[in-house]
């Protein structure tokens, strides 16, 4: 399971950086516009530039609305930016056509620039609450479309959690779609440590956090800290070999 992490500014960046040895995945957003919410460009290019070079950056193109040219303009400029996994948000699609449209402009517009970014079509676990695509639909999309993986966060940032809207045998479903059309799964939305057992046994590809790294927990006002990110990851390759060591014994 690889490890996101999401800094909102280049000095939370540098954070990310004294703890490079512990992530895989650094995420460029703007928690102020949304559970996706867009950066600017000039931030995710400052932030490519202050960690790792061989840390890939990704970087969400906002809680998108159905509206397919404005989408691929955006993800094209968070290729330019130095992104090379782009994840847009299918706030406005509330059908699995429109999501497929939106995506298909998506994967377009930045594999013709960059034909090894990775595209990733995300939906939200609570989308009940803003009817948005229900999120099993997810896999097919990112399938139709052309898409590397297919991601289930939050949208509505109110202290509920991911296993709040969606239980676990959902997201194993999820995961279950999403593997049979040979994509990566992912999953966030205020993941927390005791999360992490479901998460590995049912199979996640990658786990995206920020506010479980922050000082208070509070993705909004906390920063991330080096030393949380340690301690997630610590707690992330226990369950990994507590797992590991169980399917053993079983098989």
């Amino acid at each position: 399971m690889l490890l996101l992490i999401s800094p909102d500014s280049v000095e939370e960046a540098l954070d990310c950086a004294k703890a490079a040895e512990h992530l895989d995945i650094v995420d460029v957003k703007r928690p102020d516009e949304g559970s996706l919410g867009a950066n600017f460009p000039w931030v995710i290019r400052a932030i490519r530039d202050a960690v790792p070079a061989d840390k890939p950056l990704s970087a969400t193109v906002g809680d998108v609305p159905f509206k397919p040219g404005t989408v691929a303009q955006a993800a094209l400029g968070a290729a330019v930016s130095g992104a090379t996994y782009i994840k847009v948000g299918l706030y406005g699609c509330t059908t699995p056509d429109q999501g497929v449209e939106v995506m298909r402009g998506v994967v377009r517009a930045v594999k013709d620039y960059r034909p090894d970014a990775f595209v990733v079509a995300s939906g939200y676990a609570d989308a009940h609450r803003i009817g948005c695509v229900n999120p099993l639909a997810l896999p097919d999309i990112a399938l139709r479309s052309g898409s590397d993986a297919a991601m289930l966060d939050t949208a509505v940032k109110d202290g509920t959690r991911l296993f709040d809207h969606l239980p676990p045998d959902i997201c194993e479903e999820f995961v279950r779609r999403a593997h049979e059309a040979d994509l990566l799964a992912a999953l966030a939305g205020s993941v927390q440590a005791r999360d992490l057992a479901e998460l590995t046994r049912i199979g996640t590809d990658i786990v995206g956090v920020r506010g479980a790294v922050c000082e208070g927990g509070d993705r909004t006002t906390g920063r991330i800290q080096p030393h949380l990110v340690a301690a997630f990851r610590a707690e992330m390759d226990r369950h990994a070999q507590e797992h590991a060591a169980a399917v053993t014994a079983a098989g």
